[in-house]
């Protein structure tokens, strides 16, 4: 075996139990701020065809995200009429579910040498460590997109600049109850070997 790359057990089977806890059951305390800058350098660790960074990070912390929610309802309202108390319920705890969030913005543009598609996979990969690193610091996270990932006055006012728009968010917390295993597709119906022509 070469000795630059050793296997690494415990790595293997932690991502062979890895699982996302749902948001709503993310709670404080959550990340400190030498824990979260480790989470999110290693969210930029992945791969990056051309050194681009075609993505950037925003975190939601604190009491500010108790306006987001203000925002989205108000928005969801004008989009789509009075909300009955659920939903507005709904619309004002979206970013107080969990400690802390971290939105993932791809800012995947035309390169002459790196197809857009590459880049968007990137902020795709960083999503993923976010979420991997998060979990593997003790907590519970979640990476979701709901409407306002789509939504682009609600994207502008989450922190989205011209040509970004987000991958994702990721919610990091506390977790309140273990989470539920689901069923994975069977390895037989989702790989072929190819043989050639």
């Amino acid at each position: 075996m070469s000795e630059f790359a050793k296997p690494h057990p415990h790595v293997t089977d932690f991502l062979l139990t890895r699982r996302s806890h749902l948001a709503i059951t993310l709670s404080e305390p959550g990340p400190d701020a030498e824990t979260l800058e480790k989470i999110l350098t290693i969210g930029a660790r992945v791969p990056d065809h051309g050194k681009l960074a075609p993505w950037r990070f925003v975190v939601y912390a604190g009491e500010a995200r108790s306006r987001i929610g203000e925002h989205l309802a108000a928005l969801a309202e004008s989009r789509n009429g009075p909300l009955s108390e659920a939903q507005r319920t709904q619309e004002l705890n979206r970013f107080i579910r969990s400690a802390v969030v971290i939105g993932v913005l791809s800012r995947a543009a035309v390169h002459p040498k790196i197809p857009v598609w590459e880049q968007e996979l990137s902020a795709g990969a960083a999503c993923m460590n976010i979420l991997t690193a998060a979990t593997a610091a003790g907590f519970g996270a979640q990476w979701i997109s709901e409407w306002y990932s789509f939504d682009d006055e609600a994207a502008r006012y989450l922190g989205a600049a011209e040509g970004e728009r987000f991958a994702g968010f990721i919610h990091i917390g506390t977790p309140a109850q273990a989470p539920f295993e689901r069923p994975r597709p069977e390895l037989a119906s989702i790989v072929t070997h190819w043989a050639g022509e």
